[in-house]
C-alpha cells in the first residue's frame, strides 16, 4: 500500500518524526532493519527508552502508522527521511555505517520524483557527497533532476513537551532550489516555521554547531563548578543571578557528565580538529572522576572511608523522566566507586535492572529506607517522582550533582 512518508530508522530520531507526521495526517510507514522495534510498535509496546507512552503508540497506529521491516515498502512513498543513528566510533568520528546501510536500502527501490531527506547527524559534505553517490548508483537516477535531495538537522527534545516538531523550526538545505522547496513543502505540514539554508553543507553544519554549542557550554559550567567549590562560592547562586541578564547569557548547569545521543564532534573528516570542542570533551569526560573524588572527600569529612561505604545512586538515566541510559555518566561513577571499595546500589523508577560491566548493581526497593541506610546518597538525575525535600531529610549524607534539592538541604556539586 503506497504511503506519503517512510521514516527510515525507528530510534530516537525517527520515532518523534513518525509521531508528528501521523498526528498531522501524513500516511506514514516506519522502516527498520531490526525486527524488534517494528514488532514492538506494531503490538503497541513503547520503546525501551520510554520516549513514547503506550497511549501515544496506540494513537499513531490508529492514525495509520505502519512499522515494517520490508524494504519493498520504501519504493512506494513520496518522501523518505533517513533517521538512522550515527554514534561516535572508536576514533571519535561519527560511525556512518547505519546511515549508509539505510541509504543503500532506499536507493535500490528509489522511484523518480521522490523527495529524499537526511536527518541523521553527518559531517558537512556527506549528503551531497557519499550519500548522493549511493542514491544515484543504486537507483540509476540523478539527484536534483530525477529526485529531490536535502538535509535537515534533527532537533529532538523528548523531555521537552513544549518544543515538539510543531513548535521547533526546521532548517532545510537542498541540493538545488527545487530540492529545498520540495523539502519545505513536506516539513511545512509538520512545523510552524521552515528555515532555508543555502545548501546541504550549511544545514549539516547547523547540526555540528548546535551539538558542539551544548557541549562547550556544559564544559564551561562544569569547570566553573570545580572552581567555585575550591573558592567556597555557591555556583548555583551565581547562575541564578547571571541568568537575570536579558542579553548575552544563556544559563547552563553542571552535572556529573554529559549523556545523550548527540556526541560532540571535534574533528570533521580530514579537516582540522575543533580544538575548543576537543578540550570541552576532555573536561566533560572527567566529571565522573571529579564526582567520585567529591564522594571520597565528603565521606572522609564525616569520619568514613570510601572502602566499605554503602553508596546509593539515584537516577541512572541520561535525562530526567526518561528510561534512556545512552551516554549516562552513572556507569562510570558506579565503576569508580566500586574500584575504591564502596558497596554500590541504585534506585531509578525507569530502570528495573541495571548492570555495569556485566556485573549487576543491586536495586533499592524502598527509596527512603535505602537512603536512610546508605552512608552516602548521590542524586544523579532528579526524576519528578522523587520527593527531594523528603529525601534530604532521610539521607545520612546527600550529594546533589544537579542542584535540584532545596538550598542547604544537601551538598551540591
Amino acid at each position: 500500500m503506497p504511503a506519503d512518508l517512510a521514516v527510515i530508522g525507528l530510534g530516537h530520531l525517527g520515532l518523534p518524526l513518525a509521531q508528528a507526521a501521523s498526528a498531522a495526517g501524513v500516511d506514514t510507514i516506519g522502516y527498520d532493519t531490526d525486527p524488534r522495534p517494528a514488532a514492538d510498535l506494531a503490538a503497541g509496546r513503547p520503546p525501551v527508552d520510554g520516549s513514547l507512552t503506550p497511549s501515544e503508540i496506540r494513537r499513531m497506529l490508529a492514525a495509520g502508522f505502519r512499522p515494517t521491516t520490508n524494504p519493498a515498502e520504501l519504493g512506494r512513498v513520496r518522501t523518505a527521511v533517513v533517521c538512522a543513528p550515527a554514534p561516535p566510533g572508536p576514533s571519535g568520528t561519527l560511525d556512518l555505517t547505519a546511515v549508509t546501510d539505510a541509504v543503500a536500502a532506499l536507493a535500490a527501490r528509489l522511484r523518480p520524483h521522490t523527495t529524499v531527506l537526511v536527518e541523521s547527524p553527518v559531517p558537512p559534505g556527506t549528503t551531497e557527497g557519499p550519500l548522493r553517490d549511493l542514491l544515484e548508483q543504486g537507483s540509476g537516477l540523478r539527484a536534483g533532476r530525477d529526485f529531490h535531495l536535502a538535509y535537515s538537522p534533527a532537533r529532538p527534545a523528548p523531555e521537552d513537551r513544549d518544543h515538539g516538531h510543531g513548535h521547533t523550526p526546521k532548517v532545510i538545505g537542498g541540493l538545488t532550489p527545487a530540492c529545498t522547496e520540495s523539502a519545505a513543502a513536506f516539513y511545512g505540514r509538520l512545523t510552524d516555521k521552515v528555515v532555508r539554508a543555502r545548501g546541504p553543507r550549511e544545514a549539516e553544519t547547523v547540526q555540528l554547531l548546535e551539538t558542539n554549542f551544548r557541549h562547550v557550554n556544559i564544559a564551561l559550567v562544569n569547570e566553573m563548578a570545580v572552581l567555585c567549590h575550591e573558592l567556597g562560592v555557591d555556583l548555583w547562586d551565581v547562575i541564578r543571578c547571571a541568568e537575570t541578564k536579558p542579553y548575552g547569557f544563556q544559563a547552563f548547569r553542571p552535572g556529573p557528565g554529559v549523556g545523550g545521543h548527540c556526541a560532540p564532534v571535534d574533528t570533521v573528516g580530514a579537516h582540522r580538529p575543533l580544538r575548543l570542542v576537543e578540550l570541552a570533551s576532555q573536561i566533560n569526560e572527567r566529571m565522573p572522576q571529579y564526582v567520585t573524588r567529591r564522594c571520597a572527600t565528603l565521606l572522609n569529612e564525616h569520619g568514613k572511608s570510601v572502602r566499605g561505604a554503602r553508596v546509593l545512586l539515584l537516577g541512572v538515566t541520561h535525562k530526567p523522566d526518561l528510561a534512556d541510559r545512552t551516554g549516562s555518566p552513572a556507569p562510570e561513577i558506579a565503576r569508580r566507586l566500586r574500584e575504591m571499595g564502596a558497596a554500590v546500589s541504585y534506585h531509578d523508577p525507569y530502570v528495573p535492572v541495571w548492570r555495569v560491566h556485566d556485573v549487576p548493581v543491586p536495586r533499592a526497593d524502598s527509596l527512603y529506607e535505602a537512603a536512610a541506610g546508605a552512608d552516602l546518597t548521590i542524586l544523579l538525575q532528579p526524576h519528578r517522582t522523587y520527593d527531594l525535600q523528603g529525601l534530604a531529610v532521610k539521607a545520612q549524607l546527600l550529594l546533589d550533582t544537579r542542584g535540584a534539592t532545596p538550598v542547604g538541604a544537601a551538598h551540591r556539586l
